[in-house]
């Protein structure tokens, strides 16, 4: 079955929010200098690439990342094709309309046509807390974006995230879906057992269904 990797590569260029720890690389051990192997020790905030939030980052009595069900990581998901509106750019929540949700357990939405991990900006879409009451209103167990959050980047409130939490929904930020075409998968997005983590990266990939 065919398999697409929609993780965003990490490197010390990866954009992050303003302010947040970027990735850096340093080398505890090298072959070429006498080593037996090659080691390395990496810095980089939790959010930087695509990362899964757990609901400690928004919610101080919410749990950690090593808490969370897997169960919403891992299973059929669809991707669909929409676009913000308004200043900050959310989506709408009439977009998600009733047909394309409709059979669906968790939604990846794809807002622009190009990715490039490199770059920020502070103008990204979000899905904001209307989208977000609807999605949960139709039962989707997790919801994915391309963009670096589900609210806007000047938001303190972040009343997507709180909504889907209530909601019970899982969420992937800083998807890669520029080269998938709209459709249905199987999604793996684990994330790492952090003990008290706010957030982890996760490698998500989409498999082909089989046919029926």
């Amino acid at each position: 079955m065919r398999m697409w990797d929609i993780s965003e590569p990490i490197e010390p260029s990866s954009a992050t929010f303003p302010g947040d720890t970027p990735f850096s690389q340093e080398w505890v051990a090298r072959m070429e200098r006498g080593a037996s192997c090659n080691v390395s020790t990496i810095r980089m905030s939790v959010h930087v690439g695509t990362h899964t939030d757990a609901p400690l980052h928004f919610d101080l009595s919410g749990p950690d990342i090593a808490s969370v069900d897997l169960t919403q990581y891992i299973g059929r998901c669809r991707v669909v094709d929409v676009q913000g509106t308004g200043t900050p750019s959310l989506i709408p929540a009439a977009a998600l309309t009733p047909a394309m949700l409709a059979g669906a357990e968790r939604i990846l939405l794809r807002t622009r046509n190009t990715h490039d991990h490199r770059v920020w900006d502070q103008r990204f879409t979000a899905l904001g807390p209307e989208a977000a009451k609807v999605l949960v209103a139709a039962g989707i167990r997790l919801v994915g974006i391309d963009t670096p959050s589900m609210d806007h980047a000047d938001s303190k409130e972040l009343d997507g995230h709180h909504h889907l939490y209530e909601g019970g929904v899982a969420l992937l930020e800083n998807l890669d879906l520029s080269r998938v075409p709209a459709g249905d998968y199987e999604l793996i997005a684990l994330p790492l057992r952090i003990v008290n983590g706010d957030s982890s990266p996760v490698r998500a990939i989409l498999r082909e269904l089989p046919a029926r």
